[in-house]
């Protein structure tokens, strides 16, 4: 409310300074008006643009302007009549030119200048080997992305992408009782991976409007910063690695922290259904490993010894196939 006062201000302000600064008539009230009314136009324009995207907009005038001085400089100093004409005649041309590629150059590359490494200043020294991490939607609703952030194993930026960060508030405020609780517990998650001092966690303004997908989005993304794609999702996995894009698959660091069972091994197994195949019996161990028993269907409901024979490893899980002791 104070603002828009401040604006009427302003307003009113315009035609008397108009009235006493350019003609003292009606011509000087409407020139004033006029000026401030742009100014205001301005200030709402410009109010709606980040800070961030406002102060590299102005380093990048900066620096253009500041080429084309130099460039001319340049092109006076080697003493060519026909080049001192040329720059002469066309000295503004060259400098708007390097002013707005300037510009430009700045806004498009503003988001990456802050995937750069804070700590340079005050080290002075850029950590090497850390490739910014993609963070998707169904690693923060897993939730075991904060587990691991505290052990320390999982180093450089973690991204949340404002994609991802939208289909979460979109889950969040789902008809869908289950998806709204995963999806409020997986915002729960990203505040805790915000709080946690030994990782840099930023959310990533970026987004592309023509494409619906947010896995082909998340491909996309990892491409164009170099970086790897942080998820618990199978099909996305596939689909990013036939592209070329590194995955760090939480399902397959879990699974490659099992204990390893090897053929000829016992072990004590509760049966507890039938499997697919004829006369399968399943159990499973305490980290939710399938175990898939030859033969074991009349052990349903008991638990029998079983040996090994052999173990199937895929992302999605291990299976482990045994027979009767």
């Amino acid at each position: 409310m104070a603002l828009w006062f401040v604006r009427g201000l302003v307003l009113f302000m315009g035609p008397v300074i108009g009235y006493f600064q350019i003609s003292r008539d009606l011509k000087g009230i409407f020139f004033g008006l006029i000026i401030f009314l742009v100014l205001i136009c301005m200030e709402l324009i410009i109010g709606k643009v980040p800070l961030d995207t406002l102060v590299a907009a102005g380093i990048g005038v900066v620096l253009g302007f500041v080429v084309g001085y130099l460039l001319e400089y340049g092109m006076v100093s080697l003493g060519n009549d026909r080049l001192n004409e040329l720059m002469g005649r066309y000295s503004l041309l060259v400098k708007a030119s390097f002013v707005v590629l300037g510009l430009l150059i700045a806004i498009r590359k503003k988001e990456e200048v802050d995937l750069l490494d804070k700590n340079i200043l005050k080290t002075g020294v850029k950590r090497g080997g850390e490739k910014p991490k993609i963070l998707d939607t169904s690693v923060i609703i897993d939730g075991r992305i904060a587990d691991i952030t505290e052990t320390k194993f999982l180093e450089g930026p973690l991204l949340i992408p404002n994609f991802v960060l939208a289909e979460m508030h979109k889950l969040a405020d789902s008809s869908d009782s289950n998806k709204r609780v995963r999806a409020r517990r997986g915002l729960e998650i990203m505040r805790k991976l915000q709080d946690e001092p030994n990782i840099s966690v930023k959310v990533y303004d970026k987004d592309y409007p023509a494409i619906k997908e947010v896995d082909t989005k998340l491909v996309i993304l990892a491409k164009e910063i170099d970086g790897m794609v942080l998820t618990t999702d199978f099909n996305l996995n596939k689909i990013a690695s036939l592209q070329g894009v590194t995955v760090l698959n939480v399902n397959d660091l879990a699974n490659s922290l099992k204990p390893i069972y090897l053929p000829g091994e016992t072990m004590n197994m509760f049966v507890v259904k039938e499997g697919k195949e004829h006369d399968q019996g399943i159990g499973y161990l305490d980290d939710g490993t399938m175990i898939v028993i030859e033969d074991g269907r009349r052990y349903i409901g008991k638990k029998v010894d079983v040996i090994v024979t052999s173990a199937l490893q895929t992302s999605a899980g291990r299976m482990i196939f045994t027979k009767p002791r």
